[in-house]
């Protein structure tokens, strides 16, 4: 029953966290590349390296997510502004490259400098981009990592909207994802349900085998001690 409750509960849980991103996350070959750096950085005879990559890569990636979604003004950015961040991000990390290693420890508050620029960065230039109303160029979305090419943002970018339609399209969106996650999960319990009745019917199945197979066991002895008292020394 818990294995049933933890497949319901887990459509639930990706649903919640999906499109959960930030502005540096939505290029997965930028991903791909800050990865590599990092391991290029850390000699391989170094002990717990590949737990020390994965610490500092998700905290160097997810950064932008803390940023952008402790305001929702701050959800969206210039394509052209987020490019700059992450040739940005990469210029720091040839420069780390370049440097004499001189121990984890050392490495580690460097990145931590490093991580702390970024974020700066990162507010400063998400607080500036929501001031702006007019824009030119495409718009990223670090929330869903969509483009958004509208010139005027509405509602709170543009002064426009009436704040209770943009607050029942907040509703509706979340009705659709409700929606969407209990359809995944009825799907997930029939699944369950067709597995586990499979299951029990091959269960039958082979008890019903073993059991007809004794029974034809006890058939075929009784038959046989029959014809041996039948054809047995007649007097």
């Amino acid at each position: 029953m818990g294995d049933l409750w933890l497949l319901l509960l887990l459509p639930l849980s990706l649903a919640a966290l999906h499109g959960v991103k930030g502005c540096l996350e939505c290029d997965p070959k930028f991903i791909e590349d800050i990865r590599t750096m990092l391991t290029n950085l850390v000699p391989s005879e170094v002990p717990g390296r590949n737990q020390l990559l994965e610490r500092q890569f998700k905290e160097t990636i997810h950064l932008s997510s803390k940023v952008s979604h402790g305001n929702k003004m701050l959800r969206v950015l210039a394509v052209q502004k987020v490019v700059k961040l992450r040739t940005w991000l990469k210029n720091e990390f040839y420069r780390l490259g370049n440097e004499t290693w001189k121990g984890v420890f050392i490495f580690q508050g460097k990145l931590l400098e490093i991580r702390q620029k970024l974020e700066s960065k990162v507010k400063e230039t998400l607080m500036a981009f929501s001031e702006v109303v007019v824009t030119e160029g495409p718009v990223l979305d670090c929330w869903t990592c969509l483009r958004i090419t509208t010139r005027c943002f509405r509602g709170e970018y543009c002064r426009e909207e009436d704040p209770r339609k943009a607050e029942q399209r907040e509703i509706t969106l979340f009705l659709v994802l409700l929606a969407e996650a209990g359809i995944l999960a009825s799907a997930v319990l029939l699944f369950y349900m067709c597995v586990s009745h499979r299951r029990k019917m091959q269960t039958i199945r082979k008890t019903l085998k073993k059991y007809l197979e004794k029974k034809l066991e006890e058939l075929v002895g009784s038959a046989d001690e029959e014809e041996r008292k039948d054809s047995g020394p007649r007097k």
